[in-house]
């Protein structure tokens, strides 16, 4: 009897040393990103018959049966889901801010009306050489102004691709890290100790790459993962020990296009999602950007051919370029203003031409079409406000439901300390007791 109790009492102290070992590890590990909490599960020793057993009763106590990953996949999968919808979100939010301050701090709308001020001012008096000269100024501030603003959006477009590349590269390290991880998790075995940190490190490294595509994951038995990217359709992008390539290609209009080993993918979600919707916006709205200066470019020329200078000869181009960022201003002299109609002579205050050019403008109404641009900007701007707060609510509540089920709770794990200390120390007095049982036996038999 002494040696049963002996052999239950061990047990039982084995048990509770393990659950110590795994609290502490708890407790140790409650900060750092990515552990996932361990369970500890025991298990009686089934055991029947045999001497001093009465029938069928289990009397050989306890084992440790499984040190557990409190993970749950559903939990892990919402996080990845919904981290990857709000980056996309954050990325294109930033994107159509800075196309929107480009386009107000430029002040190219400005521009446009002091421009057609101007031409209305040079109306009263046609051979006045100071409103002459403010035509042309202002001409040429205009055409500055639409620079900057092409100038702004190419730092737009250059600053998203820039960071694009920069997380294709990331994305490509992880999907080796992932690579190295399955091959480590199929040498490893059920019974690695240190299985649990692989599969932590799986799983961040799986949070990280959805943020910047989507994912399509598989896991299998020994917990590898085959890694799939982005939609219409995923690409395989990560099986068993091998990791292809994410790459992208910059079209002539400045969007990008993704390929995982030469295989169009597009991102789905994530940051590079939403890099690819910020640089279609910005290239829809430099065309539009472009045809406004394209127009007045064209309008101010064609009135000009049409006319003749203070000096009786045909009027000259005021513009050169044809978009936003190659137009200049080719007139120095505000004398080359072609105010009059063709046929009138040197110094004519016929103003027929410089009225058809008002009327011409007027029709087109460039000031009207850039505040349609800045509008539909500035309300794309605060309708992805209220979609990024939504998503970041949502990301953060599945966060909070992953880390209730598997993060460190300090006030649970300090219960489960003393609590398992007390099993241990109880099993430590089992011991005893069949320790001093054992000598009292050895007493009677001498």
């Amino acid at each position: 009897m002494a040696s049963d109790l002996l052999s239950i009492a061990a047990s039982g102290a084995r048990a509770a040393r393990g659950a110590l070992d795994v609290t502490a590890q708890n407790i140790a590990n409650a900060s750092s990103d990515g552990y996932v909490r361990r369970s500890l599960r025991i298990e009686e020793v089934s055991a029947s018959g045999g001497a001093g057993r009465i029938g069928d009763i289990s009397l050989s106590g306890a084992r440790v049966a499984e040190i557990r990953r409190n993970a749950d996949a559903f939990l892990q999968g919402e996080v990845r889901r919904t981290s990857g919808d709000l980056a996309r979100a954050n990325v294109e939010l930033t994107g159509l801010s800075n196309m929107e301050s480009a386009l107000e701090q430029s002040g190219v709308f400005t521009s446009i009306v002091e421009f057609e001020a101007a031409l209305q001012q040079l109306a009263g008096d046609p051979v006045d050489p100071s409103r002459r000269a403010a035509v042309v100024a202002e001409a040429s501030t205009l055409a500055n102004k639409f620079n900057i603003t092409a100038s702004g959006f190419d730092a737009v477009g250059d600053g998203l691709r820039f960071d694009a590349e920069a997380q294709i590269s990331d994305a490509n390290i992880i999907g080796g890290e992932l690579a190295r991880v399955n091959l480590r998790l199929t040498r490893a075995g059920s019974g690695s100790s240190d299985r649990a940190a692989l599969l932590d490190q799986r799983d961040q490294l799986l949070e990280r790459l959805s943020g910047f595509t989507a994912l399509t994951t598989s896991f299998a038995a020994d917990g590898t993962v085959a890694v799939s990217l982005g939609t219409n359709p995923p690409r395989s992008f990560v099986q068993g020990g091998n990791a292809g390539t994410l790459s992208s290609a910059t079209a002539a209009d400045g969007t990008l296009s993704f390929a995982v080993d030469g295989q169009a993918v597009s991102p789905g979600s994530g940051s590079l999602a939403g890099a690819s919707l910020a640089l279609t916006e910005l290239a829809a709205v430099r065309t539009r950007l472009d045809t406004v200066a394209a127009t007045i470019a064209d309008a101010v020329n064609n009135a000009q051919a049409a006319g003749v200078a203070l000096d009786g000869t045909q009027g000259q181009p005021i513009f050169s370029g044809s978009t936003a960022g190659t137009l200049r201003v080719v007139m120095s002299e505000g004398r080359g203003l072609a105010t009059a109609p063709a046929g009138a002579g040197a110094s004519s205050r016929d103003d027929a031409n410089l009225n058809a050019l008002r009327q011409s403008l007027a029709a087109l109404d460039p000031a009207q079409e850039l505040s349609g641009i800045l509008f539909d900007v500035s309300s794309k701007v605060a309708g992805r406000n209220v979609t990024q707060s939504a998503l970041e609510t949502i990301a953060s509540s599945a966060r909070i439901s992953l880390e209730q089920q598997s993060g460190v709770d300090l006030d649970s794990e300090a219960a489960n300390l003393i609590r398992f200390q007390q099993a241990f120390q109880a099993s430590g007095r089992a011991m005893q007791a069949a320790s001093d049982i054992f000598d009292t036996l050895l007493g009677i038999g001498r």
